[in-house]
């Protein structure tokens, strides 16, 4: 009988600890989180700094929204230089590229697979510009009353720019009501660009939503409007109108980033080992388990399907079960999904890029390049800080390219009317592409193709309530689902094995289980013969 109370102790005592120590390691998650360089939602203090109605310069009927960057300027003396310094009003910015040297890049330039870029079409893309007036290449920059304060600053949730007016307002606003109401700037001031970008919601990024201006806990702890209902400048710190953070669908560097230790530290758990893990594992990787949460996102793109008309040569819309445009007459067709597990990547900060001037090297072309690898550690670090395991959504597409040269191509997409080449109007491949090539005064050769391209989109938004992170076994598994299945460059507890040792250790356990049981046999039979000789 004790022999069977000390197996049963020697099996159940062990679960038993384990138990404890993982319901006493949530208790520790749930305890107060560290902090700094933060002030919490309940510590705020309320206050408006100015009141803009007591303005009297504010309180004229405004006939231009340039009028109103005037009357900003008038008192905000000189912040026009530091808008006009800025990527939100260049699309432009000189950048090392990942072993090429420096190179203008910015949306300016840079290519995509969503609208391929914004050459030849500014007079609709700069809707979502901070200025007024960019039709083309003719564009004054050095203008300041062309710069358009109100779409960062506009607090009535009036203001809204129009469609193929190069950034202009609506006509028939309250330019007067709209400049009194502004302030610093919030979440919808931002979205209305990075929401949207790419013709739609949740397009591009996949982690940035209308839904984000009030979520639950679920999409978004730092933004939820039931926690700490933070707003983008709280992460993105702002000085002289210049904002920390970068967008590697442009950026190259690793330089003015921002991070989760700024504010949670870099050890944030408590826990040597967990805290150990941010060593090379991206806080964004356990805390962002899935993307695209309230929307869906947009993951491939085909351009090629795209210029099917319907019997009566009109354009066609056909949408999915959730009202996502599954197919356009002047885009071709999509898929669309939500809830999506990441893509792994080892990511350092630099990128590189695919310029319309490079020729293709691979298929699918990468346009952009996340630099990074296991290998990236210690002292040898390509950058200031080594690679880590990074959270990336894909967007695959199929975008037309010069057969020829072997290089991408920009079309010309919009235009106001018909005969301009514009391929949205006209649908003609061939001119759209002429007309773009020739508005960049770069050869084509007239013969075009579609090619597969694939897009990286690091994630940092969408942060899950910590008892949704992923847990110890989504990574360090040998199942084919294991999060990091697909990343093989290093050895990962769980899921690698090696066959001379794991056999070694089979052979070695089968070992001592003979050996118990033979062991346990002579202790029972000499047992036997002990009590019958003492009887």
């Amino acid at each position: 009988m004790k022999r069977i109370f000390y197996v049963i102790l020697i099996l159940i005592v062990p679960q038993i600890i384990v138990f404890g120590y993982i319901t006493l390691d949530n208790q520790e998650q749930q305890k107060e989180i560290k902090l700094v360089n933060y002030t919490k939602k309940a510590d705020r203090i309320d206050r408006k700094v100015v009141d803009h109605t007591k303005f009297e310069i504010l309180q004229q009927d405004f006939e231009r929204p340039q009028d109103v960057t005037l009357a900003c300027l008038s008192c905000h003396t000189e912040r026009h230089l530091e808008i006009m310094s800025n990527n939100h009003w260049t699309w432009d910015r000189k950048e090392k590229l990942y072993g090429r040297g420096e190179i203008s890049v910015g949306k300016k330039t840079i290519l995509n697979n969503f609208c391929v870029g914004v050459s030849g079409s500014e007079k609709t893309c700069t809707r979502c510009h901070i200025g007024y007036g960019w039709e083309d290449k003719s564009f004054d920059f050095s203008k300041e009353e062309n710069i358009d304060c109100l779409v960062c600053h506009d607090q009535s949730g009036m203001y809204k720019k129009a469609k193929g007016k190069a950034g202009l307002p609506e006509e028939g606003l309250n330019l007067n009501v709209i400049a009194q109401s502004v302030g610093s700037p919030e979440r919808a001031n931002c979205g209305i660009c990075h929401y949207w970008g790419g013709g739609g919601n949740n397009v591009k990024h996949g982690d940035l939503d209308k839904a984000m201006n009030d979520c639950s806990r679920e999409v978004d702890v730092h933004m939820t409007t039931e926690g700490e209902d933070m707003s983008c400048i709280e992460c993105h710190k702002t000085e002289n109108h210049n904002i920390t953070g970068k967008l590697y669908a442009l950026s190259s560097e690793n330089k003015n980033r921002i991070s989760c230790e700024q504010c949670h530290t870099d050890k944030p758990h408590d826990d040597e080992i967990l805290d150990k893990h941010g060593i090379r594992v991206a806080c964004q990787t356990c805390h962002i388990p899935v993307y695209a949460k309230a929307n869906s996102t947009k993951m491939i793109w085909d351009w090629s399907t795209a210029g099917r008309l319907d019997d009566e040569g009109n354009t066609m819309h056909e949408s999915d079960a959730d009202g996502n445009h599954n197919y356009l007459s002047i885009k071709g067709n999509f898929v669309w999904n939500d809830h999506v597990i990441p893509e792994y990547f080892w990511f350092n900060g630099l990128a590189d890029h695919m310029l319309i001037t490079d020729t293709i090297k691979s298929i699918p072309v990468q346009m952009n390049t996340l630099e990074g690898s296991y290998a990236d550690k210690g002292s040898h670090c390509e950058t200031s800080a080594c690679s880590k395991i990074w959270p990336v959504k894909v967007h695959r597409g199929k975008q037309p390219y010069d057969v020829v040269y072997n290089k991408l191509v920009q079309p010309k997409l919009w235009s106001p009317q018909k005969g301009d080449s514009a391929y949205w109007l006209d649908f003609d491949w061939g001119n759209s592409i002429i007309a773009g090539m020739k508005y960049l005064d770069l050869p084509y050769s007239g013969e075009y193709g579609f090619i597969e391209t694939e897009m990286y989109w690091p994630l940092n938004h969408q942060v899950s309530p910590a008892d949704k992170a992923l847990q110890c076994v989504d990574c360090h598994t040998n199942s084919k689902d294991g999060r990091l299945a697909n990343l093989r460059d290093f050895y990962l507890p769980g899921r690698d094995n090696f066959a001379i040792i794991d056999n070694l250790g089979l052979f070695l356990l089968i070992i001592t289980l003979i050996g118990v049981m033979i062991h346990g046999g002579i202790r029972i039979v000499l047992r036997r013969n002990c009590l019958h000789n003492k009887k």
